[in-house]
């Protein structure tokens, strides 16, 4: 982990703290997800080849990043625009370099917007995790139809409150199932897999950096006339990943023109076809009441839909490999980190000599 440079970056917009590694020409950005920051990728990052220059950015509101606020409704497109700022301005890519991107749940989604935003610049994509091209929630089939017009069921309004409150309070306890401990062991990783203590120890106190309130996380809220009675407000992490504002399904045409590396666990319970966050399997197991049955409301097809993506991008031309880890959750990377790496190096040094 000492091999890693903490700095920040002050280009026009938030203030950026960035951690990086390596010299080399071959560049690899990493863009962490919901409720952490670039710590979570520490481990891997100091273990990947020195001939790599790694970047891990903390986007704005988590980590040691500024707090600025998130428009939601750009999609995840602030935090894309963070890292295009933290590549730019730490003078990173020599212009016209493409990059070798990754991104992790909601941070995969980060890097398909960049992608999107930015065609020509990805070297290759890899996505763990990913969170679905129509964003958390409240879509029905492969298309990404919306469940109901103004987006009810998804965004802030769905966010637990007591999770919200032991986050401003630094509960760092694993006293409830919604104490940022217990979320890391239970559904980042995969039980009765445990981090090592001091790891552990750290990465609940990223968590407990996430900046909270209607600008950040969650974001803010509507009420509505559909189940479960509130919709998406317009700014905040959470709102941003709604499907009413987060559409990422171009992100077919930037997976033709690359290889794309899809990692996930077999055991996600965060992003899965029938996701445990998804207010649809909680309605339906009777922990939201009122739910009103599946035709109405039914489970996101999460992975499908990331595959149907894929498969499009794959149909023009792209590569796209997929790797399931068995017995693993929502964070290959901690929960099996030699045979991540290994993938990892592997898949960018082939994309990197053009051997695909």
């Amino acid at each position: 982990m000492t091999a890693l440079q903490s700095f920040f970056v002050t280009t026009p917009g938030p203030r950026l703290h960035v951690l990086a590694g390596g010299e080399g020409a071959t560049v690899v950005c990493l863009v962490h997800g919901n409720l952490s920051t670039a710590r979570f990728f520490e481990p891997l990052a100091a273990d990947l080849p020195p001939s790599w220059r790694v970047i891990a950015p903390d986007l704005r509101g988590f980590g040691r990043s500024e707090a600025a606020p998130v428009n939601a409704t750009r999609g995840l497109g602030d935090f894309a625009d963070d890292v295009a700022r933290v590549l730019a301005g730490a003078d990173i890519v020599p212009d016209g370099q493409p990059v070798h991107l990754l991104g992790w749940s909601m941070g995969a989604g980060v890097v398909m917007r960049y992608a999107i935003d930015h065609p020509g610049t990805a070297a290759s994509v890899t996505l763990v995790s990913p969170l679905s091209p129509f964003g958390f929630g409240g879509t029905r089939d492969l298309s990404g139809t919306l469940t109901y017009e103004d987006g009810a069921g998804t965004g802030a309004g769905t966010v637990s409150a007591e999770l919200v409150e032991r986050l401003r309070s630094g509960d760092a306890s694993d006293a409830s199932p919604m104490s940022a401990r217990s979320l890391l062991r239970n559904l980042y990783l995969k039980p009765p897999y445990r981090l090592a203590a001091e790891l552990e120890d750290a990465l609940v106190d990223e968590i407990l950096a996430t900046a909270v309130g209607e600008a950040n996380y969650p974001g803010d809220h509507l009420p509505s006339g559909h189940w479960p009675g509130v919709a998406p407000g317009t700014t905040g992490v959470v709102n941003a990943m709604s499907p009413l504002y987060c559409d990422l399904s171009d992100f077919s045409a930037a997976a033709s023109r690359t290889c794309t590396l899809w990692v996930r666990g077999r055991d996600d319970q965060m992003v899965a076809d029938r996701s445990m966050l998804d207010l649809a399997v909680l309605g339906e197991l009777g922990l939201v009441p009122g739910w009103p049955g599946p035709a109405a409301f039914p489970a996101q097809p999460m992975v499908s839909q990331m595959r149907a993506v894929l498969r499009r991008g794959e149909q023009q031309g792209g590569k796209v490999v997929e790797s399931v880890f068995t017995n693993c959750s929502h964070s290959p990377h901690l929960e099996q980190p030699e045979r991540f790496r290994q993938l990892l190096v592997s898949f960018v040094s082939a994309a990197a000599a053009a051997r695909w």
